[in-house]
């Protein structure tokens, strides 16, 4: 096997390849690649491995030796898996790597907002605790997550670790029907459609992956079903909810807050209408809910076993 790593920066340089170096033969690796250099760096493997870097019916074309692709994430969005196939090329991806470390983000999201921990932690540091006529600041509503509703949309791995954690806080679990998914009952929760769902929850958690069924889920039409405190938390895709109508929304005060991880553009070179300074109640986080270190020494040893099962 003839390997090539075109972004393996995107793992970090604290990851130990040597089980993907073991399973290849040896391991040619890029920290980068750009559109423009990707032809030339798959010349002559049979084995790509990419994180984000885009794969072209092109690329297939030019390249008849490559035989595998293996995507060191979950998302295949960046290949042209009809092309793959007409040319014979197995793309292989990474699954139940990210649980704890997802889960936890999003908990950690949920606490935030229902807590308003950075907007009081704002408040100490500009001077405003220490101004206060009593001994506490109670200047912004503070949500009690415990019998809440948790509304999750996307009930896989990362789902279930996600639920798994809001159970622990004593909150109530119901489940979204995706577009196409048929409502009914998994593991005892509910899953009901969407329309039905909204009005119910306090916290929606999305995990879903971003198909053209799921782009904009939620947009202003579904963010006015939901309650005016209501929590909306994206681990999961950019695209999955219209963000210039949830940053209208929350600035009308359409829903009680939002934390999310993904943006439609990353990273947002361009701006992004999350990224105004004037919104209330938002948190965004770089895309960082995966990257623990152990999880991405998952994702390098689920990688090496995936090649590892190639005929």
């Amino acid at each position: 096997m003839k390997a090539v790593f075109l972004d393996a920066n995107t793992l970090g340089d604290d990851v130990d390849l040597s089980p993907i170096e073991t399973v290849t033969g040896g391991l040619t690796k890029h920290d980068r690649t750009t559109p423009e250099q990707v032809l030339e760096r798959i010349r002559g493997f049979d084995t790509v491995l990419v994180n984000k870097v885009v794969l072209k019916r092109e690329h297939f074309e030019a390249c008849p030796e490559l035989k595998n692709i293996a995507v060191v994430a979950t998302g295949l969005n960046n290949i042209d898996q009809d092309a793959a196939g007409e040319h014979g090329i197995k793309v292989m991806n990474v699954t139940n790597y990210g649980r704890s470390t997802v889960a936890q983000h999003t908990l950690a999201l949920m606490l935030a907002l229902a807590t308003r921990l950075l907007d009081y932690d704002r408040d100490v540091r500009a001077g405003r605790w220490g101004q206060s006529d009593m001994f506490c600041l109670m200047d912004h509503p503070i949500l009690e997550l415990e019998g809440r509703t948790l509304g999750v949309i996307g009930y896989g791995d990362l789902g279930q670790g996600v639920v798994e954690r809001a159970k622990a806080f004593g909150m109530k679990i119901l489940l979204g029907a995706r577009p196409g998914q048929e409502p009914g009952e998994v593991d005892g929760y509910p899953r009901i459609p969407l329309d039905e769902l909204l009005p119910q929850v306090d916290v929606l958690s999305l995990h879903c992956l971003l198909t053209d069924e799921t782009r904009n889920l939620i947009g202003k039409r579904e963010l006015e079903m939901m309650k005016k405190d209501a929590l909306l938390i994206n681990t999961s895709r950019g695209g999955l909810v219209d963000e210039q109508a949830l940053a209208d929304a929350l600035r009308a005060g359409v829903i009680g807050g939002a934390g999310f991880d993904v943006l439609t553009e990353e990273p947002p070179r361009n701006g992004n209408p999350l990224l105004a300074d004037d919104i209330p109640n938002l948190i965004v986080t770089p895309h960082s809910a995966w990257a623990s270190r152990e999880a991405r020494q998952r994702i390098v040893t689920i990688t090496a076993n995936n090649l590892a099962s190639v005929d």
